[in-house]
């Protein structure tokens, strides 16, 4: 299969989950980008969060239409992120691949198990903690700018467990936060962008976009927890790969 087909049928497969879950889409992107198409930990990270930015923008549209945005509670939780992903798209480019390899590995295997062992959901209104809420969008805004990541895999639980978003609002208003760290991370990684293979990351992010739309149908269809169980397992086989990449 060439390089091209192979962008085009994971740009799916991100557009998809992104469209479906209001996230998970960076955290297969990374290694899509690494162990089919060949780029360099440090280049999959900028490119996933190119593909995932335009991706996540597009899908927030169709979520925005559809009234299933918090744009105050968004905008608020990616604002404490800002600072960190800038700051952690600037150490990206100074660390090891091996270790940006570890690390991502860990963080997409906690992810698995959180998705798997989900938290009861609060009640609607529930008192929001700002200090909690604060820690868990400069946790997020690292994560994005060090790893690549969107980080609506991890957006989406804190926006359900930390501000009390019902499932349908937490996957809408994960997509502006998604956008914003990944612009943000990007801000600083302007100089990982020169050699990337534009080539394949059209296609990519094309089929991603489109996905998109199919992924947000999909989820009106199934239910959150089916979905959210089939992505763990898939994201626990992919951190155990890449765990065992990086070890040995």
């Amino acid at each position: 299969m060439s390089a091209v087909l192979l962008a085009l049928a994971a740009g799916a497969v991100i557009g998809l989950t992104l469209g479906a879950l209001g996230g998970g889409g960076s955290v297969l992107a990374v290694p899509a980008l690494i162990y089919l198409l060949g780029f360099t930990p440090v280049a999959a990270a900028t490119a996933a969060l190119i593909v995932v930015a335009v991706t996540s923008a597009t899908a927030l549209s169709a979520h925005a239409r559809d009234g299933h945005v918090r744009w105050r509670t968004g905008l608020l939780f990616a604002a404490a992120g800002i600072g960190p992903a800038m700051l952690g798209g600037a150490l990206a480019s100074r660390l090891p691949a091996t270790v940006l390899t570890l690390g991502f590995a860990v963080v997409a295997g906690a992810a698995a198990l959180r998705m798997l062992r989900p938290r009861p959901v609060p009640a609607e209104g529930v008192r929001v903690r700002p200090v909690r809420a604060a820690a868990a969008g400069g946790g997020l805004g690292a994560v994005t700018g060090v790893l690549g990541v969107g980080g609506g895999f991890l957006a989406v639980p804190a926006l359900v467990s930390v501000l009390g978003l019902r499932m349908r609002a937490a996957v809408g208003t994960s997509l502006l936060v998604i956008t914003v760290n990944s612009l943000a991370a990007l801000a600083m990684r302007t100089g990982t962008a020169s050699g990337l293979d534009w080539a394949l990351i059209g296609p990519f992010a094309g089929a991603a976009v489109l996905a998109a739309w199919d992924g947000r149908r999909l989820a009106a269809k199934l239910p959150a927890h089916t979905l959210q169980r089939a992505f763990a397992v898939v994201l626990c086989a992919v951190a155990g790969f890449m765990l065992v990449d990086a070890v040995l």
